[in-house]
């Protein structure tokens, strides 16, 4: 019972996460051709486009709070549907009133999935007592590649974006409300928690989580890097054909599939600070070898290792902040800590582009990808944060443990 009880649970998520893959990349693939379809001028876009991680932040701070009250499945059980509902009302509005509206649900959904999907995901690795978040993301990834293949499609054949959206939300909607059913809330929920673990848990968390909240900021400068000037820089700086420059950013989708569908294997071999440590080099390999590459080919390969070194970060600082949570203030300070971290996921995002794109204005593209490679970089000063903290309250994170399914009552 235990065990498929996990297992049913691990499988539920994993869904979620690959829902939430193809539910983003259909949205921010098509990003041209909603500002088509609404009119929005170039200098108003860069201002829905922030409006959305900036919401999702405030989103992924109220599920921090939100948690103290209802179980993380119960905020993911409803966010999800919201947010494939508000990307099909992006596909079937006409005013620029309704695009705002529409973006702004979004952004907060996403905000409260993005949370209270790791979160789950950090309760059940503590459950099974091994590395298995990276498996979660890889799941993501794939989500991403089919996103990101069925909005080409809709664009090559030149499909409405409602038209384009809707058989994916049909389909995609009650699948997420059927693995619903199985989410397993573990110890960081509402029920069983006493208040003085919590407030433990809030005095010290900032300060601890802080090493990893920069990781997380710097994973994600880097990330928005490949995806918003991949194929400028192929193009503009290597000399490709417009055709090639097309294909940095899918090696790099595919490379962080592959790593991610692996990455719990190292991890329990090696260690999880190892395994951030190669995965810190690779990536600044891949932006030095893209900022000196000669030509295109080159700048590809760089791009395609910059997939296996980044993809390893994020997953892994989810991961170390629920460790480092539960070890200093209890059982169910980790919730909230992977909210609080999650919001440094948008904070990257939102800096990544235009300090990319200013430097390179500025100064020069080559010159430019040293930077995020250099912010890559300070993970390794970090890299002790994810190694197994001396636990406090008696959590063994190497063992299975007992885990709290919320309000079914039961245990596995």
């Amino acid at each position: 019972m235990t065990d498929a009880r996990l297992r049913h649970g691990r499988a539920s998520l994993a869904l979620s996460f690959f829902v939430q893959g193809v539910a983003f990349a259909l949205l921010v693939t098509r990003i041209p051709a909603i500002q088509d379809r609404y009119g929005i001028s170039d200098g108003l876009l860069p201002l829905f486009l922030a409006a959305v991680p900036v919401l999702a932040g405030a989103g992924s701070v109220a599920t921090g709070k939100l948690v103290a009250r209802r179980p993380p499945g119960s905020v993911l059980r409803w966010s999800q549907p919201v947010v494939l509902l508000s990307l099909l009302a992006v596909g079937a509005g006409s005013s620029v009133w309704q695009i705002a509206l529409a973006l702004g649900v979004f952004g907060l959904a996403v905000g409260a999935l993005d949370a209270s999907m790791n979160m789950l995901g950090v309760s059940l690795q503590q459950a099974y007592g091994r590395s298995i978040m990276l498996g979660f993301h890889a799941t993501y990834s794939l989500g991403g590649i089919l996103g990101a293949s069925l909005s080409w499609a809709g664009a090559h054949w030149d499909v409405p974006l409602a038209v384009s959206y809707l058989p994916v939300v049909f389909v995609l909607l009650p699948a997420a409300l059927l693995g619903s059913r199985w989410y397993v809330d573990g110890g960081g929920s509402a029920s069983g928690r006493s208040a003085d673990v919590a407030d433990a848990g809030t005095t010290v968390r900032f300060r601890l989580l802080l090493p990893l909240c920069l990781v997380m900021a710097f994973a994600y400068i880097g990330d928005s890097t490949v995806s918003n000037w991949s194929a400028k820089y192929l193009q503009d700086v290597l000399g490709s054909s417009e055709e090639l420059a097309t294909v940095p950013y899918n090696a790099y989708m595919v490379t962080t599939l592959l790593g991610r569908a692996v990455g719990d294997l190292g991890v329990r071999r090696f260690g999880a600070a190892a395994v951030v440590r190669c995965g810190t080099v690779l990536a600044a390999v891949g932006f030095a070898l893209v900022a000196v590459a000669p030509g295109p080919w080159t700048g590809l390969a760089g791009f395609t290792l910059l997939g296996l070194g980044l993809c390893v970060l994020v997953p892994q600082t989810f991961a170390a902040a629920g460790r480092r949570a539960v070890s200093y203030g209890g059982p169910g300070a980790s919730n909230a800590a992977v909210a609080r971290l999650n919001v440094f996921n948008y904070v990257g995002f939102l800096i990544g582009a235009p300090l990319v794109g200013g430097l390179g204005d500025a100064w020069s593209y080559r010159g430019a990808m040293l930077v995020p490679m250099l912010l890559v970089l300070v993970t390794l000063l970090y890299a002790r944060s994810f190694e197994p903290e001396p636990d406090r309250y008696g959590v063994d994170h190497e063992r299975p443990r007992t885990v709290d399914v919320g309000r079914s009552g039961n245990e596995v």
